[in-house]
């Protein structure tokens, strides 16, 4: 009983010291188009940490004008957008340098609005204290902040991310898998997380990593809601064909995320390999690389049935590690879902050295790449050895997320049965 008053007294504490979640989204967001509104982005839009050639806004620029002045954006072989994104920023988005930085700041907000929501559903609660955490944990995220002030168009494709998992988590199955398949065609990759999206869809949100039971999902409904996002990819698809009149697009965008066509550096794993890589053998090792990226997808997928959710958090992971072209926003997204499940902080094993290496590799990418490109005192080694400590740090992290997610329930079995024992 005592314990109980000291945690609601705690809780109420906490409630009247930290702010209410629209007064957070309000500060936070204010300041985020503040500094957003400022020329940061000159100084930011050319970084490679930030943008890679799938989601960079000068060739999202580029596109457009060509789009407008009647040329085929995809003829040049340098514009990799969606033509549905093409179609969008000459029609309803803005397209100023200053309006698209209020868009994209405006698109964050969004985005950790739409956690503070998974996190509800997660916990069946109808708001508290930890809403302003989780908020914070998504806006102050430097992975997240700095690509946003770049522009980097990986901003929207998280959000578009997050209202999936949000649609599927409140049960909505048409909207959910349209919101997927348009981020699959901003974002080939996106695909990844297909199946727990349709686990989620036939189960529910709450935690059940401490009581693991078999999906009661059945092949027939799964292969019913594949089928729809299919169709849903298929709709898309020919509306794209039809802005551009032809199929031009596909290899374009689709296949530049299978084929690596640019190779210019990134945060990822790919570039530096194919760019040493004899032109005899880059097939297979395409073939290998993108296979490596799938074939996590059904063991996790089996392993966490029980928890579809926690299931799409660790494949953001993995898509955020191995990713082919890929950015800070992408394991960004990752590490800030991580406020959504506190049941695994207790589990988890290395966080301190996962933080340092963080910190290691964010200090190391900017400053290689200045000394390798700007200054010319280093080469590619240099920055391509920072993004190996970057991956081991979030190989680190992904892990130790899986470890604690897996513990969790050995440990709580563990507890009942030693209050059983007395």
């Amino acid at each position: 009983m005592l314990e109980r008053l000291n945690t609601k007294q705690s809780s109420s504490l906490a409630s009247s010291t930290l702010p209410n979640l629209p007064l957070t989204l309000l500060a936070l967001g204010s300041l985020k188009i503040w500094i957003a509104l400022t020329d940061v982005y000159d100084a930011l839009k050319r970084s490679q940490e930030l943008s890679s050639p799938m989601s960079s806004y000068s060739q999202l620029q580029e596109g457009i004008y060509l789009f407008e002045h009647g040329i085929n954006p995809y003829s040049g072989g340098s514009v990799r957008h969606s033509p549905l994104l093409l179609s969008l920023f000459t029609t309803l988005f803005p397209k100023s340098r200053r309006a698209a930085s209020v868009f994209w700041a405006l698109s964050d907000v969004l985005g950790a609005w739409i956690l503070v929501q998974i996190w509800r559903a997660r916990q069946n609660v109808k708001g508290g204290w930890r809403d302003t955490l989780v908020a914070a944990s998504y806006l102050l995220n430097p992975y997240l902040f700095l690509p946003s002030l770049a522009l980097s168009t990986s901003t929207l494709e998280n959000t578009l991310i997050l209202a999936t998992i949000l649609l599927a988590c409140r049960g909505r199955a048409a909207p959910s898998l349209l919101l997927l398949a348009f981020s699959t065609h901003l974002s080939l990759n996106s695909l990844v997380i297909l199946i727990p999206v349709v686990l989620l869809l036939l189960s529910d949100p709450h935690s059940h990593l401490a009581s693991p039971q078999p999906s009661k999902a059945t092949l027939k409904r799964i292969g019913a809601l594949i089928g729809t996002f299919v169709f849903y990819i298929f709709v898309l698809g020919s509306i794209s064909t039809l802005v551009v009149n032809n199929l031009s697009w596909i290899p374009q965008t689709w296949g530049a995320t299978l084929t690596l066509p640019d190779l210019q550096p990134n945060t990822g794993l790919w570039w530096y390999f194919f760019t040493e890589m004899f032109d005899h053998f880059r097939p297979f090792f395409l073939m290998v690389f993108t296979t490596h990226l799938l074939i996590y997808v059904a063991p996790i997928s089996i392993k966490f049935q029980y928890d579809p959710l926690y299931a799409t958090f660790i494949l953001l992971g993995i898509l955020g590690t191995f990713k082919p072209y890929a950015t800070l926003s992408d394991p960004g997204l990752f590490f800030s879902m991580i406020a959504i499940f506190p049941e695994i902080y207790s589990y988890l094993r290395h966080p301190i050295v996962t933080a340092l290496l963080h910190l290691h590799a964010g200090l190391l990418m900017p400053l290689f790449n200045h000394i390798w490109l700007s200054q010319g005192t280093g080469n590619a080694n240099f920055f391509y050895a920072t993004t190996l400590v970057f991956a081991c740090a979030n190989a680190a992290g992904l892990v130790d997320c899986i470890w604690a997610g897996m513990r969790l329930a050995i440990g709580q079995s563990g507890d009942k049965f030693e209050v059983v024992q007395e």
